[in-house]
């Protein structure tokens, strides 16, 4: 009998993956071992490598389509060899597990029938099968069914507003608003805010350019610098630094400072490891890379998921402040707006200085309001003194 190629578990929270590419074609030889396809999950995106030598003789999952973790995405064999009608799918708990099972051979009651050109055709533009009127052979489900609910799932809206286009949400994003709507839910979130004159910070990053260039061959940022100064002030507050579990509390023995980065793929968090005791030339270094990769989609589980603490930062953009929301299992996150000119009063004179906004959001079940503020303060204090800052940027 065929073999499956099963939807591995990357990971605890791993429930699906969807399809990213297949590297060999329905009726194409490969080699166990070879790279067969290439999926994404919440987190990261990952290989599938063939089980088997043979022939690829179903691809069950086409391009941008979901499978459960333990599900078959295909099947490899010999030409003519059989092939099960419904997927396998394996419990998580036999999962990696790839031991061909015995499926049965007709639909299960709750499965819908449809044309191969119909699944397709739904799984690349997210219809839900089960929710569309066959008009085939006992009520089977064609390629023009699908095609008709594409149509009027876009004419109007619940409300009855009319609609220019639908948008699939990807698993990616479909994660990303579970997590941040289970964090909203899950913690007792506070925000504290803070404007500060960026006249120090502005002048070390100039000043450092040129001799992390040097090491580099990148340019410093300002959440380059951010990170570094951040953890120095989370091994003083290690409350900050910790996570709320069953049995307590639990500061953790490392300072992993994650950066929310932008891709194409939704909001992705790659993490500087040991950020405390890494010196600024290798934060550069490391953020350049997992910026990079991350776009890619190529950044390991282990670097989107052992962060401490996680900083995020648009001021790249014309937003002044705004109120980000924890990274769970974390405990707290600071945002950072764009640094402007504005009129400011000092020594009871106005004058024109560069402002940025700190934006400081904690679980206040774990840290109390006062250190909270004073985790602030002391990053601030920092920032505001050129030795300090030189210091510690180094």
């Amino acid at each position: 009998m065929a073999t499956p190629v099963l939807m591995p578990k990357l990971g605890l929270t791993m429930t699906k993956g969807t399809i990213l590419k297949w590297f060999k074609n329905e009726g194409e030889r490969v080699e166990k071992g070879d790279k067969l396809v290439l999926f994404e999950t919440e987190k990261v995106s990952s290989e599938i490598a063939s089980p088997a030598s043979g022939v690829v003789l179903k691809i069950v999952c086409p391009v941008k389509s979901s499978a459960n973790v333990g599900q078959a995405v295909a099947y490899i064999g010999e030409p003519g060899e059989a092939v099960p009608e419904a997927p396998t799918q394996l419990g998580q708990a036999d999962v990696p597990s790839v031991a061909p099972q015995q499926v049965a051979s007709s639909p299960s009651s709750g499965e819908v029938r449809a044309s191969p050109k119909a699944k397709r055709l739904a799984a690349e533009k997210g219809v839900d099968l089960s929710k569309v009127k066959g008009t085939g052979p006992m009520g089977m489900v064609s390629e023009d069914d699908v095609e008709k609910a594409i149509k009027d799932s876009k004419g109007k809206t619940q409300l009855g507003l009319p609609v220019k286009e639908v948008i699939p949400l990807s698993e990616t994003r479909r994660v990303i608003g579970k997590r941040l709507n289970s964090s909203l839910q899950s913690m007792a979130q506070v925000t504290l805010v803070y404007e500060m004159d960026a006249t120090e910070l502005v002048a070390i990053r100039e000043k450092l350019l040129g001799e992390i260039e040097a090491k580099t061959r990148a340019r410093v940022t300002y959440t380059d610098i951010l990170v570094k100064v951040v953890a120095r002030v989370l091994r003083e507050y290690p409350i900050m630094n910790s996570t709320l579990e069953d049995d307590g509390i639990k500061e953790i023995d490392e300072v992993n400072v994650g950066v929310a980065v932008a891709s194409e793929r939704g909001l992705i968090v790659p993490v500087v490891r040991n950020a405390d005791i890494t010196d600024l030339a290798g934060i550069v270094t490391a953020m350049k890379d997992m910026a990079a990769r991350g776009r890619e989609g190529k950044l390991t589980l282990k670097e989107v998921t052992s962060g401490t603490f996680t900083i995020t930062n648009l001021g790249m953009t014309t937003v002044d402040a705004f109120t980000p929301i924890i990274n769970p299992p974390q405990v707290g996150i600071l945002a950072v707006g764009r640094i402007v000119k504005k009129p400011v009063v000092v020594a009871d004179q106005i004058v024109v200085r560069p402002m940025v906004t700190f934006s400081l959001t904690f679980d206040h079940r774990v840290v109390d309001g006062f250190t909270a503020a004073e985790f602030l303060r002391k990053t601030v204090e920092v920032l505001l003194d050129a030795v300090k800052l030189a210091e510690t940027a180094r």
